[in-house]
Parts: C-alpha cells; sequence; structure tokens
C-alpha cells in the first residue's frame, strides 16, 4: 500500500464544502470520482479538514492510498486536471509515510477573509461586497486581543462535537490589498466550526462602532456564542495555508525511466 499528499485548490461556489454529504455534491466526492477512474481502484481521499458550503480553498491538502506506486507525478496531475472541472484543480503529489496524516499531522492552518469595497462583477463569488466604513486600526487593536485567549467558545458554531473549543492563534491582521480588498488572516493550530467568520463579523461590530475593545474581550471571555457578532458570509473565505512538521517528508515521485 502506498500514501500520497496531493496539493489541491477549489472554488467552493458550487459544492456543499469539502465532506462527503448525502444528496449533496462536495469536493471529496468528486476528487474521490477522478482518484477512482485515475488509479482504477476505489480510492477514498482525506482532507486537511472540513470547509463549509460556498467556502474556498487556494491551498488544500488531502492524502490517501493506493496499491499502485504513481511513478509519474507530473503525468499523474495532467490526467487528474483534465477530468476535474475547472472549479478544482491539482497542483502537486507527494509520497509520504504509510502513517501520515493531512488532518492530524497539521501544525497550523491560515484563513484569509476578504471584503470587496466597491462592486466588482468579477469578484462576485470571491469576496464579500460590504461597503460600510471600517475603523481598520481598531480592528487591528481588537484582533491582538484574540492572542490573550485559548477558549474561543464565544466564536463557535453551538452543537458540535470537538474535545476541546481550545485553539492557539499565530496571526490575526487585517491589510488592505489590491483591488480595493480588505483582509483579514487568521492562522492557529486549528479551528472551530464557523469560528474565522464569526471572528470576522465580531472585529467587523468593533470597526463599525457597534461594540468597544472591552466589549471584545468581555464576548471572549463569556465563552457564549450569541454574544459575539454575526457570520459573515461564507464565499469570501480562503483556506490559504497548511503547515507540516518537518517529519512528514514531502517529496514528488519522479519520472520513471
Amino acid at each position: 500500500m502506498y500514501r500520497y499528499f496531493l496539493h489541491i485548490s477549489y472554488n467552493g461556489t458550487a459544492y456543499h464544502g469539502w465532506q462527503m454529504q448525502d444528496n449533496a455534491i462536495t469536493v471529496q466526492q468528486v476528487l474521490n470520482e477522478k482518484l477512482s477512474i485515475i488509479l482504477q481502484e476505489k480510492i477514498n481521499a482525506t482532507g486537511a479538514g472540513r470547509t463549509d458550503t460556498g467556502v474556498h480553498a487556494k491551498f488544500f491538502m488531502v492524502h490517501f492510498d493506493t496499491e499502485k506506486a504513481i511513478l509519474d507525478s507530473a503525468l499523474f496531475i495532467d490526467k487528474m486536471n483534465k477530468l476535474l472541472p475547472k472549479d478544482i484543480a491539482v497542483y502537486q503529489l507527494f509520497k509520504v509515510h504509510n502513517e501520515a496524516n493531512t488532518r492530524f499531522d497539521a501544525v497550523s492552518r491560515t484563513y484569509e477573509y476578504r471584503i470587496i469595497r466597491k462592486k466588482n462583477p468579477f469578484l462576485t463569488d470571491l469576496a464579500w461586497n460590504y461597503r460600510v466604513s471600517l475603523n481598520m486600526d481598531l480592528m487591528n487593536q481588537a484582533a491582538k486581543i484574540l492572542f490573550e485567549y485559548q477558549d474561543f467558545t464565544s466564536f463557535s458554531k453551538t452543537g458540535t462535537q470537538v474535545k476541546t473549543n481550545n485553539c492557539k492563534i499565530y496571526e490575526a491582521q487585517w491589510f488592505e490589498s489590491d483591488n480595493n480588498l480588505l483582509i483579514f488572516k487568521i492562522k492557529a493550530d486549528r479551528f472551530l466550526r464557523n469560528m474565522v467568520r464569526a471572528i470576522t463579523g465580531t472585529l467587523m461590530d468593533v470597526g463599525m462602532g457597534k461594540i468597544s475593545l472591552d466589549d471584545f474581550r468581555k464576548i471572549i471571555e463569556s465563552k457564549n456564542r450569541s454574544n459575539a457578532g454575526f457570520s459573515v458570509p461564507a464565499h469570501g473565505l480562503f483556506l490559504t495555508g497548511i503547515e507540516y512538521p518537518e517529519g512528514v517528508a514531502l517529496r514528488s515521485p519522479q519520472r520513471s525511466s
């Protein structure tokens, strides 16, 4: 048995998230179908996490097992991209040891939430068009408060089955980019369901003057989702990075001679 990591990206507009679901099309379902065709065996790919309906992934990793060694990664990637729909792309294939796991071995994940400040027909599904004035300096001050805490129950979707709501945040910052984009970037060892969208919406409440910095701190300490702000729409959210420790050896199969 051979195990591989696969680097992919996808536009999540047409999908009900990554995870397989009954009666709904998902990225995992489509990827499994194409992998099974190429490798001529039933493949069940495991993702580095789950993204919700409409959320995008610029950088996403999956792992899968196959009975056949893949000797030519370039040929494999080319075949996959020809079979996959236009909103899913494959970039790199890595041979890994059989215990390597894209989900549990990840040491950090990075998300970006993108807000477009004026109407742009080319970013309709890739950024939230929100034109209310926001105080970015205040939002960045509030974002720094996140580093002081580990329990983020206040920003978690209720009813989820997780062992802990503790997360370690490494980076949280608002900045402006080209094309009138306002971007919130956040990096942590793990994220709770709906956490990034809830934090973003609550930080925007700070930026609109609806709540103070002290209020933001009290919201975190309350550990109550109903006290936090709104969840921003899914289509502005991107998973942009996943990091793995050095022990997870990533190497591309070479073209066979």
